[in-house]
């Protein structure tokens, strides 16, 4: 698991541990793959029906049309937040032809922030699986982001289905939890540099470092604010994504 330390092994598979906590368990990994849609969708936002605690939402771009897929961006709001909330926060995804879909984790905050891998991972297979029915989709256009502990898990996920995801946006993250790293996406990560949550000595100026001599593709912005994510942040994230 990288957080603040470095890969051991740079361009393995190697997992590196994180310092005074224990290697995260079960299964990071998601099998949906986009496929020709069966079902039709209309533009607007549509809840997931998957769970009627907490669930989700998939919102479709007035811009969509089935014979063009679309990007697909899978968006995971901060702890103790709801799919409303990260839509909103990023949404500026719409208004650059980006299918959102934002999942809500089975807790109050995401599987492997304070666990293993687990029911939040079989939860967003089960949204991509009826997004990939629904919408069709650019498989070379993948990407999981959010913000806080969301960012957090999309580096985590992300990286451990780099086969699925082409791009990870990861705005003011904590660390990372990677089991078995999958293919090489892409990445965009964000912080602030007042940041009181999060500080960004301690997270994002210690996980980019790691991850480029890893040897991915890094993309770095920090910004003069608090734990946020300014609107040009997020337009020059989903423009990166989208083009």
């Amino acid at each position: 698991m990288l957080t603040r330390r470095r890969f051991l092994a740079l361009a393995s598979a190697s997992v590196p541990a994180l310092a005074g906590q224990r290697a995260r368990t079960g299964d990071s990994r998601l099998r949906a793959r986009p496929a020709p849609p069966m079902l039709g969708v209309t533009p607007g936002d549509h809840p997931l029906g998957l769970d009627a605690r907490r669930d989700g939402l998939l919102r479709v771009p007035a811009s969509y049309k089935p014979g063009n897929p679309a990007p697909l961006a899978v968006l995971l709001h901060g702890a103790g937040g709801r799919s409303q909330r990260i839509v909103s926060l990023l949404g500026v995804a719409e208004s650059l032809g980006v299918v959102v879909l934002a999942p809500e984790s089975r807790g109050v905050t995401w599987d492997v922030i304070r666990g293993d891998y687990g029911p939040d991972v079989e939860f967003i297979n089960r949204a991509l699986e009826s997004a990939f029915q629904r919408v069709a989709v650019d498989p070379r256009r993948i990407a999981v982001g959010g913000f806080s502990d969301g960012a957090t898990y999309a580096l985590s996920l992300g990286l451990d289905n780099g086969d699925l995801f082409t791009h990870i946006l990861a705005f003011s993250p904590g660390f990372i939890a990677t089991r078995q790293p999958h293919g090489r996406p892409r990445i965009f990560v964000s912080h602030g540099k007042q940041d009181e949550v999060l500080p960004i000595a301690s997270t994002s100026r210690r996980v980019v470092p790691a991850l480029e001599e890893a040897r991915y593709q890094v993309t770095y912005r920090e910004f003069d604010g608090p734990h946020a994510v300014p609107p040009s942040i997020a337009h020059e994230a989903f423009t990166w994504f989208a083009r």
